[in-house]
């Protein structure tokens, strides 16, 4: 199978195009080593595992319509990521995100391609799931900056107040975005669901969880949390953990990341034609951020991590996943635990580079 992998010079992108040669498929790269992801542009075979390479822009129609060309599937991947700096960021978002996935659909639908895997994100969610002891399944709303700057990090029940039973997030509750990388996100997937409604395809959204591993970005406001915390430990400084480090989070290794695209991509024929079926893509073992920060500490042996107080009013309290289907459909199956994880990335190299992936 020949499959366009955009973003593929990227920290997730890089590692599907491993999965998929060693799985016998043949990877082709359309990446814009744009400056924010790429500030020393690497050359194209440094970027990526050996594979076709197409220096473009997910947004260029003819560049995307042309390396379609001979395509059995694409695995979308290029994305602007992370919470960034502020709203100022948003355009740079609703363009790379969203105007980049229309621009690609509507060259797949032009030039026949039927199968598609997305890289979806648990932000779509907004906050988990969680149960009130009288009211049962409750959704909170936002957090209020002032319950945040006392120190009151935990949602209360929106009907009674108390306090809240964090559980597993299914792919069937309603998204609720609360950032605006969430919202391109959610976009994404209406955009993939339509494309499958009009031209009779098959897509997949990987909605996964905190992903990390080695070959992630460092120094950058829009890499997720682990990067943050092992760029610390890089520069011998202590992780700074937010709030007070109790954020429940599945985190889950890159490469089972990549196994589940390239699962998805293989069974994509078998499933309904005309849908986006969403998938959760976590380890199905969730920590508190905290715990994650003295993981890293320990097995990198650095400076223990400072728990500080602060917080973005971007960010939920606990978000995990319930990874139920995705095992069930595909038959996928994390392999790499927490700690062994979290061991082998406190000494694993990272980009020099972030903000697309």
């Amino acid at each position: 199978m020949r499959v366009l992998v955009t973003g593929g010079a990227g920290f997730i992108g890089s590692h599907i195009v491993t999965a998929l040669r060693e799985a016998g498929h043949e990877p082709v790269v359309l990446d814009a080593l744009l400056p924010s992801a790429h500030p020393t542009a690497p050359a194209p075979g440094a970027a990526a595992p050996p594979a076709e390479f197409v220096h473009a822009d997910v947004r260029d129609a003819w560049s995307v319509a042309a390396v379609l060309r001979g395509v059995d599937a694409v695995c979308h991947q290029a994305a602007m990521v992370g919470l960034g700096r502020d709203f100022a960021d948003a355009p740079d978002y609703v363009s790379c995100n969203d105007l980049g996935t229309a621009v690609l659909l509507a060259a797949m639908a032009e030039t026949g391609v039927r199968r598609l895997v997305l890289a979806g994100s648990m932000v779509v969610y907004g906050e988990g799931r969680y149960d009130c002891l009288r009211h049962g399944p409750v959704r909170p709303g936002a957090r209020r900056p002032e319950d945040l700057a006392a120190g009151l990090f935990e949602p209360r029940c929106p009907d009674c107040g108390s306090a809240l039973t964090p559980g597993l997030v299914g792919e069937d509750t309603p998204p609720d975005p609360r950032n605006v990388y969430a919202s391109t996100k959610l976009t994404q997937e209406h955009l993939a669901a339509a494309w499958a409604r009009s031209v009779d395809g098959t897509a997949l959204s990987l909605r996964y969880h905190n992903v990390y591993g080695p070959g992630m970005p460092r120094d950058t406001p829009y890499a997720g949390v682990a990067s943050f915390f092992r760029s610390a430990l890089a520069r011998s400084e202590a992780p700074r953990v937010f709030e007070d480090g109790g954020q429940r989070r599945d985190f889950v290794h890159v490469e089972d990341v990549a196994a589940a695209n390239v699962l998805g991509l293989e069974a994509a024929p078998g499933l309904p034609p005309g849908t986006l079926t969403a998938y959760n893509t976590g380890s199905g073992d969730p920590h508190t951020v905290g715990e994650m920060a003295t993981a890293l500490a320990r097995a990198h042996g650095g400076p223990a991590p400072v728990v500080t107080g602060e917080f973005r009013l971007g960010d939920v309290r606990h978000i995990t996943a319930d990874s139920t289907r995705l095992r069930h459909d595909l038959g996928w199956h994390p392999r790499i635990t927490f700690t062994e994880g979290m061991t082998a990335f406190a000494h694993a190299a990272q980009r020099t580079s972030a903000g697309v992936n």
